[in-house]
């Protein structure tokens, strides 16, 4: 498993900027909230495992890098606009470090993107939300836990309702014409997480 400081030094590193004093900490106090099962340190972790494995083909790899760490940096199980508000957090704090407006406006796009309502197209968008639906094409044991801590942090759903959002999340990433956007994460994963949609529905 990556190192979580090793990560995070080498994302303010590749955007030459200074990180705030504490916000490491900040961070992975947010990440280690009660109400997450799924959107964890543990997701954090392989995500950030996966963009090591992939960093060559980002454009911008410290953008990437810190959109990844600030992508569910806010999580409500109840909310509406966690990735609205995670963004609004990350361009606060690039901004009070003097990044530039055309990687502000990158990192906006980047987490954003997250919200997997639409098929992004630029290169850096795609490589993130790729390493976001890794887990789908994951093991079919770590493909287990992942669905069961997904119910866990809608435990306050009723089963029968829980179940027909779920598998109509689930059915609408099945029929896509691809899952992933990157011939990296593609020709990686795309079979196995066919194979999981499958099993699961």
């Amino acid at each position: 498993m990556i190192l979580l400081p090793t990560s995070w030094a080498s994302a303010w590193s590749d955007l030459g900027l200074q990180p705030p004093s504490g916000l490491f900490d900040q961070l992975v106090r947010a990440y280690e909230e009660p109400q997450r099962h799924y959107h964890s340190l543990q997701h954090l972790s392989e995500c950030l495992a996966h963009f090591e494995q992939a960093r060559h083909l980002a454009k911008q790899p410290g953008e990437v890098a810190i959109a990844l760490w600030f992508h569910d940096a806010i999580y409500d199980v109840r909310g509406k606009d966690n990735e609205r508000q995670s963004t609004d957090w990350a361009i606060r704090v690039l901004a009070s470090c003097q990044a530039s407006q055309a990687t502000l406006d990158r990192v906006e796009r980047l987490i954003m993107a997250t919200r997997h309502d639409a098929t992004p197209s630029e290169a850096d968008e795609q490589l993130l939300v790729d390493i976001d639906l890794a887990i789908l094409g994951a093991t079919p044991e770590r493909f287990a836990e992942y669905d069961a801590q997904v119910r866990a942090e809608y435990a306050w759903v009723p089963g029968f309702v829980y179940r027909m959002k779920r598998r109509s999340v689930l059915k609408a990433f099945l029929a896509r014409p691809r899952l992933y956007g990157t011939d990296h994460f593609r020709a990686r994963y795309e079979a196995q997480a066919r194979r999981n949609l499958a099993a699961v529905l």
